[in-house]
């Protein structure tokens, strides 16, 4: 009997019932994967783990209200619960620091993590990250405005890839099915309904507290990005006191699929590096 890749260990994270993946050894990194409609831990990390998983400890959870993750009646999806999950999670595996790696929405969220609990975090990964506020793009309306058919679950991965060769439909049809999987559609559209420019606000964290941040930060975004702007990331760069940004051109918001080999050589890299000093990219 075929095992779904997607499903990984369970745990109870802040009482709620949490799927997770759990990978190597070493100094934990937990990776925190973006909101896109059927996105899951292994979908957005299937080609980041094994490669970090040889030198680190990878945990990368579904987030509440994603994937195989339990949707518990009347949850409120808000960057203060989500934080709460992260934490917990970490909690309930005994980890008392990681290095996180965010994407996207993803990303949002590892930044208010740092935020709000400096001492959980040891370096940052950003990547394609929102929390900036900035003008709601048409590639992030369409993401958030999915409704599940694989006509429209094509468009957002052309949105998503600037290498079309890595969108065909047999890739469309699989994340649509995963899109309609029970409770997954009636979560996502519970959490970003339009008018949707006050999700991109809400997830942003305050640019005072940014500029406070302690920890040696690498943000990662594709030129090409068409769902997060370059521009979210150059502000990050301005703002985080000990960072770096590495761009990739011909990339849209997919840097850690569409250069799988560089993305997982400048994560370990930053994470690998002393305390020391940056080396630049």
């Amino acid at each position: 009997m075929q095992t779904n890749p997607e499903t990984g260990r369970r745990i109870a994270a802040n009482g709620i019932e949490t799927n997770y993946h759990d990978l190597g050894d070493g100094h934990p990194v937990l990776l925190i994967h973006g909101s896109g409609p059927g996105v899951t831990a292994y979908a957005n990390w299937r080609l980041t783990m094994p490669a970090l998983a040889q030198q680190f400890r990878v945990i990368a959870p579904d987030m509440a209200g994603f994937g195989e993750t339990e949707r518990p009646a009347g949850y409120r999806y808000s960057m203060d619960n989500w934080v709460a999950h992260a934490l917990g999670l970490l909690d309930a595996l005994d980890i008392e620091r990681a290095h996180v790696v965010g994407n996207s929405f993803g990303g949002a969220l590892a930044l208010a993590l740092a935020i709000r609990a400096p001492e959980r975090v040891g370096k940052l990964v950003l990547m394609g990250s929102a929390g900036m506020k900035f003008p709601l793009t048409e590639g992030l309306d369409a993401v958030w405005g999915y409704t599940p058919s694989i006509g429209n679950m094509r468009a957002l991965l052309d949105i998503f890839a600037f290498d079309r060769t890595l969108v065909n439909d047999d890739l469309a049809k699989l994340r649509y099915e995963a899109s309609i999987r029970p409770g997954y559609q009636e979560a996502f559209a519970n959490m970003f309904p339009a008018p949707r420019q006050r999700w991109v606000d809400a997830l942003a964290s305050d640019e005072a507290r940014i500029r406070a941040l302690p920890h040696d930060t690498l943000i990662v975004h594709g030129r090409d990005d068409r769902v997060i702007p370059l521009a979210s990331s150059l502000k990050l760069l301005e703002l985080v006191p000990k960072s770096q940004l590495h761009a990739f051109g011909e990339c849209g918001h997919w840097t850690q699929i569409e250069h799988a080999e560089r993305f997982n050589r400048l994560v370990i890299g930053h994470f690998s590096e002393s305390a020391a000093g940056l080396v630049s990219g």
